[in-house]
C-alpha cells in the first residue's frame, strides 16, 4: 500500500519558517494504529489524513494526529490541510471553490481559501466551537511552568485561565516582550503544577502598544504533550482571540496580527478576528499563509 504526502509550512509565506505540517492522502481503510505510526514517523507536531465525508456536503474527513494523540480540532492543520486542497484542485473528484468544510472530531471547521492573483496562498478557519474560558491558573504556578517571576505575569486584564474554541489552553499575560523572551518550560513544573497540569498547555503573550509589526507577541510551550515549543499555534491564538474579544466587549470585530515562532527561529504571523455581539463572542477565526515544502510517498501503509 503507497500512500501520498505533501508537507507545507503554515502561517508564513517563506518555507522552512512557520509551522510544518503532513498531509496524507490515501489511508482509507488503515486503523488509528496505522495512522499514529505515520504521524510518529513524521515527528511534526501534527499530522492530518485526508479521507472521505461521511456527509456528501462536507469537503472531506479529516483527522488529526500529534506524535501521542489524535487531536479534535488543531489550527495549523486546518489551514495546511486546506490549502493543499486548494493547490490539488479538487478533493474526492469534487474542485475546490471558495471555501471548503471539514468533519473532525470537535465538529465541523469552516475553512475560507485565500487567493493572490487567482492563486491559492492561505487560509482562514472558523473555530468549531464557541468561546469559552474554565478555571483560573495560580500566577505562581504559570510562573514557576515558564521560568519566571510572578511579578512577570501580568494579572490587570485577566489572570491566568483556561480559553477554548476547539481545544482548550491556558492563556497568561507577560508584562513585556523582555519577559516573553526569557520564557523557558520547565517541564518538571509542567507536570505538577496543580492548576496548570488539567490543561497541560500555556499560551502567554505580549501586548506590542501599536509600537510593533504586529499587536501580540506569543509562544505556545506544552511540554508535557511533546511540544516544547510550538512555532504557530492556530487554536491557542483562537483561544486567544475569543478572550480578548469577551474581554472588549464591544459590538464588531476585533482583528490582531500576531507573531509567534520567533524565539524558535521559525517566525509566524496569525491573522486573528473575533465577533463580538449581544453579549457574547460569537465566531472567531484565524488564518494565515502557506508555503509548499515536501512531497513524497508513503511505502509502508501501517
Amino acid at each position: 500500500m503507497t500512500l501520498t504526502f505533501e508537507t507545507v509550512d503554515v502561517f508564513t509565506d517563506t518555507a522552512y519558517a512557520g509551522n510544518p505540517l503532513a498531509v496524507v492522502f490515501g489511508a482509507e481503510g488503515l486503523e488509528t494504529e496505522a495512522l499514529q505510526r505515520i504521524a510518529r514517523e513524521f515527528n511534526l507536531s501534527e499530522t492530518t489524513f485526508v479521507l472521505p465525508p461521511a456527509d456528501p456536503a462536507s469537503t472531506a474527513r479529516v483527522r488529526i494526529f500529534s506524535t501521542k494523540r489524535e487531536m479534535p480540532f488543531a489550527g495549523h492543520p486546518n489551514i495546511g490541510t486546506a490549502t493543499v486542497l486548494a493547490w490539488r484542485g479538487e478533493a474526492f473528484g469534487r474542485p475546490i471553490g471558495e471555501g471548503v468544510l471539514f468533519e473532525e472530531l470537535a465538529g465541523p471547521v469552516p475553512v475560507a481559501i485565500r487567493r493572490q492573483a487567482g492563486r491559492p496562498v492561505g487560509a482562514t478557519l472558523t473555530a468549531p466551537a464557541a468561546f469559552s474560558t474554565g478555571a483560573e491558573a495560580t500566577v505562581d504556578d504559570v510562573a514557576a511552568c515558564l521560568g519566571l517571576q510572578p511579578s512577570d505575569i501580568r494579572i490587570d486584564a485577566h489572570r491566568p485561565v483556561a480559553a477554548s474554541a476547539g481545544l482548550p489552553f491556558l492563556v497568561a499575560e507577560l508584562v513585556d516582550r523582555a519577559a516573553l523572551e526569557r520564557a523557558r518550560p520547565d517541564t518538571a513544573a509542567f507536570g505538577t503544577a496543580p492548576s496548570v497540569v488539567p490543561v497541560g498547555a500555556i499560551l502567554c503573550y505580549a501586548r506590542t502598544g501599536g509600537g510593533d509589526a504586529v499587536d501580540i507577541r506569543a509562544r505556545m510551550f506544552a511540554p508535557i504533550r511533546n511540544v516544547a515549543e510550538d512555532p504557530a499555534t492556530g487554536s491557542a491564538n483562537v483561544a486567544l482571540m475569543g478572550l480578548l474579544a469577551s474581554l472588549r466587549r464591544r459590538p464588531g470585530t476585533l482583528a490582531l496580527r500576531i507573531a509567534q515562532g520567533v524565539e524558535m527561529g521559525r517566525p509566524s504571523l496569525l491573522e486573528g478576528e473575533a465577533d463580538w455581539a449581544d453579549g457574547a463572542v460569537t465566531a472567531v477565526r484565524i488564518g494565515g499563509l502557506c508555503a509548499p515544502v515536501m512531497r513524497g510517498d508513503i511505502v509502508a501503509g501501517g
